[in-house]
């Protein structure tokens, strides 16, 4: 155990570390983070809305959905204004983000990803009639601004909010508007921008600093629009979607992937790197990707796309954090007779419930203790595979909604799926969990912690 411990001490976590300094990734996973307010936000209107129409109305209380209209109105007007437009939000935050770990002005950073993205959308909308308009009926459409052909009636200046504004523009961001970032901070690192005078106030000479640098990443990626336009005869989003993010987020849904990630999260914080935080950019930009779908799609009334999403780690596979290490602190508390042990879970317990655990990753430790590797590794992999297989053949239904992350096990699973089976897999799971963690506990007792420390 000792000299695997070494190898991957060795190997893995010098990789593991240079991740966590990589500025992309940094700005990446900040950007997401970012995000947070406007998520739940979405989320708090997705859930009241369920509460007083979607779930009335499957019992018949059709009286009741009337007299809340008002407020099913008003929440969906705030999901409007935050979740429908998280590709917006991100471009700008990806952005700024990345401006920031490149120490250069960041709201003019924002603002050219921004731009980008929305070069990258489909600006036009195509409606097909059932049979040709009369010459008369095309020559005013002709006359307002649209374009006949034949039965097909196409109107610039629209963009299809339903499809694009959402979390479906992620990916798009990252390689477009990543290439714009990068323009623009080449700019900016080389000084090709405009001096003021030290006498002009700093928001101004801000301003007119950036013009030069955001000048030449709109254009390149003007460019880039009009070349994949003429070639593709498609738009950088659609061909995007078609041939990158659509395959990754099939693959993201397939058994390997998820065990991976989970085993890879567990690995890094064993070591003491916050496995979530490094591995962040990649579970928020797949399986968050996949997750707002779902919350698109479920405000639709369409089928669910996906059943493996980005919280479906933290219900299922990591109850109390990463490790499930509330599932520990419950057994040293019940089988532990060390008092260290102990006094650490009496203290850890508290914010393990609300699934921070950290005080209980450096304060038992878990972190580079060899005893408890192997629980540490083997309870999520367990408890996710329980969960992958439960999902997908449909036993309990996807993520739908988005809940507080420091919300107890069992309140989340109510509130993100809105399904009474998903507490009981979380129940499910906890014991098997619980019971993989009690032999190790059993064996901590034979430690002396005192010979533990001086080796």
């Amino acid at each position: 155990m000792n000299s695997f411990i070494n190898w991957l001490n060795k190997h893995l976590v010098p990789i593991a570390a240079k991740i966590g300094q990589v500025r992309w990734l940094v700005a990446l996973r900040d950007a997401f983070i970012a995000m947070m307010p406007a998520t739940m936000v979405g989320s708090v209107a997705s859930v009241f809305n369920a509460l007083i129409r979607d779930i009335p109305t499957r019992f018949g209380w059709t009286g009741f959905v009337k007299a809340m209209e008002p407020i099913i109105g008003i929440n969906a007007q705030v999901w409007t204004g935050s979740m429908a437009i998280l590709g917006l939000i991100f471009a700008f935050t990806f952005g700024y983000h990345l401006s920031v770990q490149y120490k250069v002005e960041p709201i003019t950073g924002g603002i050219v990803t921004l731009g980008t993205f929305i070069m990258a959308l489909p600006q036009s909308h195509v409606i097909t009639l059932k049979s040709a308009l009369s010459a008369a009926d095309s020559k005013k459409i002709v006359a307002a601004g649209a374009a006949v052909d034949g039965k097909n009636i196409t109107a610039w200046g629209f963009f299809n909010f339903n499809s694009y504004f959402g979390s479906n523009g992620f990916f798009t961001i990252m390689i477009l508007g990543g290439l714009a970032a990068a323009v623009y901070i080449w700019f900016m690192h080389k000084n090709i921008t405009i001096k003021m005078p030290e006498s002009v106030p700093p928001a101004i000479a801000n301003a007119f600093t950036g013009i030069i640098p955001a000048i030449g990443s709109l254009y390149v990626s003007g460019i880039v629009s009009f070349i994949v336009n003429t070639m593709s005869k498609s738009t950088v989003i659609e061909l995007i979607i078609n041939t990158i993010q659509a395959p990754l987020l099939k693959m993201s849904q397939g058994y390997g992937a998820v065990l991976l990630m989970t085993v890879l999260v567990q690995v890094f914080w064993f070591f003491g790197i916050h496995g979530t935080n490094v591995l962040g950019p990649i579970l928020d930009s797949i399986w968050l990707t996949a997750q707002l779908s779902n919350i698109a799609a479920a405000k639709a009334g369409q089928k669910l796309p996906y059943f493996w999403t980005r919280n479906a780690f933290d219900l299922y596979a990591w109850i109390g954090g990463a490790g499930s290490t509330l599932l520990l602190l419950i057994a040293i508390l019940m089988f532990s007779t060390r008092d260290d042990q102990r006094a650490v879970a009496k203290m850890s317990i508290g914010p393990g419930v609300f699934n921070i655990n950290e005080p209980a990753m450096f304060g038992l430790p878990i972190v580079l203790d060899p005893l408890y590797f192997i629980p540490f590794v083997i309870a999520p992999v367990v408890m996710v595979t329980i969960a992958y297989f439960a999902l997908s053949v449909g036993l309990v239904s996807p993520i739908k909604y988005q809940y507080v992350w420091s919300m107890p096990i069992f309140i989340n699973s109510i509130f993100a799926t809105f399904d009474w089976r998903a507490p009981v897999l979380q129940l499910i799971n906890a014991i098997i969990g619980f019971g993989i963690y009690i032999p190790f506990v059993k064996a901590a007792n034979k430690v002396n912690p005192e010979e533990l420390n001086q080796g």
